[in-house]
């Protein structure tokens, strides 16, 4: 037979709570830490095992030059401190989410998995850019694969920020609520790496000149915007706070001409 409306609100009841029922924050963080250190350890691995030229290729080509013979395999060192870069700046932004996270839900842990699941493709992004470099016709597809795998990575962490701010009483820390000192600069941090991997998806479809070293450049050069993207923040916070101290003067002023003003002047 047909579930009477009751029992059909108590099941969501019943899920909606499975989902908000608390997780060890330990655990989810100890975890990820793992999980990055893997993916960073790969990256390694990948990079110290096929890049290094052969000695007597050194002698016969390169006549003895070491350096000359490393400039042969630039864009892979590129690709990797691209990728490296990305990895650490990603663990950067989820110890900063963590940090304000008090209590952590199955759902934020949910999400965060998912995080990590494209975390873990960043070995193969940085593969598919090294292997498909200078201009071969497989080049922008790989630098697309590469954008959208940072793209979820950092969209779910997003996500876990959002979800948390659902239920901030019980879930963050007073500096990252609405109001909060630091609430603006989390949001700010936390759409950096989505906005700029579909600004960068975006642009392969519009410039043909992109190249995999323009994009890892890019991934090099964001530590820097983290930077300026602080000081744009408090500058912005502050020049808001002056503008609305100075129209709370403004109207302080007027109600203190209007109480000096006699009833007849008021009335005029």
């Amino acid at each position: 037979g047909q579930r009477s409306e009751e029992e059909e609100h108590h099941s969501l009841e019943t899920f909606t709570f499975y989902l908000s029922e608390p997780l060890s924050k330990e655990r989810v963080e100890a975890f990820s830490d793992g999980v990055y250190a893997i993916v960073a350890t790969l990256l390694i691995l990948d990079i110290c095992e096929d890049n290094v030229p052969d000695p007597r290729e050194v002698e016969e080509k390169f006549h003895g030059s070491l350096l000359e013979a490393l400039s042969e395999y630039g864009p892979n060192y590129l690709a990797y401190f691209g990728s490296f870069v990305t990895i650490g700046l990603l663990w950067f932004v989820h110890h900063s989410l963590f940090l304000y996270v008090t209590k952590a839900t199955r759902l934020m842990g949910l999400l965060n998995i998912l995080s990590l699941a494209f975390i873990g493709g960043l070995p193969l992004a940085y593969q598919l850019t090294s292997e498909f470099a200078e201009k071969s016709h497989n080049e922008i597809e790989a630098i697309q694969v590469s954008c959208v795998i940072t793209f979820f990575a950092s969209i779910f962490q997003f996500a876990i920020w959002t979800t948390a701010l659902l239920n901030e009483e019980e879930t963050l820390h007073a500096f990252a609520r609405y109001g909060g000192k630091e609430h603006a600069f989390m949001f700010a941090k936390l759409a950096l790496y989505p906005c700029v991997s579909l600004g960068a998806f975006f642009l392969t479809c519009l410039l043909s000149e992109f190249s995999t070293a323009i994009f890892h450049l890019m991934q090099i050069i964001i530590p820097f915007a983290f930077l300026a993207l602080r000081i744009f923040v408090r500058i912005s916070l502050t020049a808001i706070k002056s503008v609305m101290s100075l129209s709370r003067r403004k109207v302080v002023l007027l109600e203190e001409e209007e109480a000096c003003l006699s009833p007849n002047e008021t009335l005029s």
